[in-house]
């Protein structure tokens, strides 16, 4: 019987390399770095969207982000991280992350992202077009 990857469901995939420097005196990948790996995971969904509807008067800001650190990560090597949208607002999603290394998830990650008008720097609907890609990415 064959085991799903981890990242199985997940349709969007970035890839990082462990750095020397991304250690803490325990010879951990320290907790911080974790974020920045989930960071080029939604930038990849942000730039997915600016393709299909670019407008610079909207953009995606960040409300809230959940860390789950799961096992811990050692220098060197790679992580691969998958993101998913889980849930579509009016104005917001809810983005699933899972960050994976040697096929062991080191941690997971829930963050919510709200559009917002630039200029207003309110939230703002999302449109048909960006609706339809980020129900596409569930």
């Amino acid at each position: 019987m064959t085991q799903d990857s981890p990242l199985s469901g997940f349709p969007l995939r970035s890839y990082d390399k462990l750095r020397y420097a991304d250690t803490d005196r325990q010879g951990h990948v320290n907790n911080a770095v974790f974020s920045t790996f989930f960071e080029t995971g939604r930038v990849e969904l942000i730039h997915q969207l600016r393709q299909v509807a670019a407008d610079s008067t909207r953009d995606f800001v960040i409300a809230k982000i959940t860390i789950e650190y799961v096992a811990e990560l050692l220098w060197p090597g790679d992580v691969e991280v998958g993101t998913r949208v889980i849930r579509v607002g009016t104005s917001s999603i809810v983005v699933e992350q899972v960050l994976v290394s040697e096929g062991i998830v080191h941690a997971r990650a829930e963050s919510v992202m709200v559009l917002t008008d630039t200029t207003t720097r309110r939230s703002t609907p999302l449109d048909d077009r960006s609706r339809s890609t980020l129900e596409s990415l569930r």
